[in-house]
């Protein structure tokens, strides 16, 4: 059982040992409407506040002042995942930020580039912070190591937190789902239609919040090698 359960996760779409499967990763930008980008609409007003919403967010956290290109990364990265997260609400389509093959590889090499960045440039800096401010001294090697281990692990929290989100989401819709066809009157059968109703929504708000998360966490951990 809970291998089937599981195996919703698994690439199935092979051509020559390839998974196909992750290309859907990239599926957002195929769906997007050719009139977005010709003629403005109702759809690229809103997509458009949201996006200047999220570069003011992300430049505050910055400490940026006037127009800067710094906040596009994370805004990318906002799109990314949450076109992501929405796609793998719909049935039959892989949904790649359930695996820490994707998370991982959108968290590891933005902190590491961070790590760099910051002991390359601001050595001081980045040992000031491995003790807080106010620490006694007695306590001081226990806030390096304290510190030190809280640093390498956050990709691993970022990559954790959305798979893991994710996961939980998608195995409480396959449960239901699986409970549908053995109900046995309409009752039971309304009642598990409107509790799978209800679970969409919520998805679809943990799709939006998790891709906000991440986006916001990976600015942050940006501000503090600046």
């Amino acid at each position: 059982m809970m291998t089937n359960l599981f195996s919703v996760f698994d690439p199935s779409t092979t051509i020559l040992n390839l998974s196909l499967n992750w290309l859907s990763t990239f599926l957002g930008l195929i769906l997007i409407p050719s009139s977005y980008w010709l003629l403005p609409n109702r759809f690229q007003m809103m997509w458009n506040n949201i996006l200047l919403t999220l570069h003011k967010e992300f430049k505050t956290l910055l400490g940026l002042s006037g127009h800067n290109g710094s906040t596009l990364m994370f805004i990318s990265l906002f799109t990314l995942i949450m076109f992501n997260n929405f796609l793998g609400l719909f049935p039959y389509i892989f949904t790649s930020t359930s695996h820490l093959t994707l998370t991982l590889a959108l968290a590891f090499p933005l902190w590491l580039s961070f790590m760099l960045y910051g002991w390359i440039n601001h050595t001081q800096h980045m040992f000031a912070h491995l003790v807080p401010q106010g620490t006694p001294a007695v306590l001081m090697p226990f806030m390096v190591c304290i510190e030190t281990i809280s640093n390498v692990i956050r990709p691993g929290t970022l990559a954790v937190r959305l798979t893991a989100n994710m996961i939980a989401g998608h195995l409480l819709m396959t449960l239901l789902g699986n409970t549908g066809p053995m109900a046995s009157n309409y009752l039971i059968l309304s009642l598990i239609l409107i509790t799978q109703i209800a679970l969409l929504v919520l998805e679809s708000a943990v799709a939006i919040i998790q891709s906000y998360v991440f986006a916001v966490l990976s600015t942050l951990y940006s501000s503090e090698v600046n």
